[in-house]
């Protein structure tokens, strides 16, 4: 004897199915405006801030350091430390903007 048994859609299924969808489509909008968006937001706000440094603003690199721009070039920015030390850095290095 073979039995073949079928999975069959329950009444209303696709109700439950619409309801699932929505489901994850909310769980994927959540995820988005929480996590994902204020990230990149972030990440523009701190590009922004790099391309706007100019010589004389209040720095502090991610180790740390605190300093005045002394030059910016394209990658690369130096700044004056004390007493005419100067130290070159990456651009990507600086991690805030100090507001005096």
């Amino acid at each position: 004897m073979h039995y073949s048994i079928l999975a069959q859609a329950q009444p209303g299924g696709s109700q439950a199915m619409i309801y699932q969808v929505v489901m994850w489509v909310g769980i994927i909008g959540v995820f988005y405006f929480f996590m994902i968006r204020p990230q990149q937001k972030k990440q523009k706000d701190q590009k922004q801030m790099l391309n706007n440094l100019k010589k004389g603003d209040q720095v502090v690199t991610i180790g740390g350091m605190h300093g005045k721009v002394f030059a910016v070039d394209e990658t690369t920015i130096t700044l004056e430390l004390d007493k005419g030390v100067k130290l070159t850095f990456d651009k990507s290095a600086v991690s805030r903007a100090v507001v005096a």
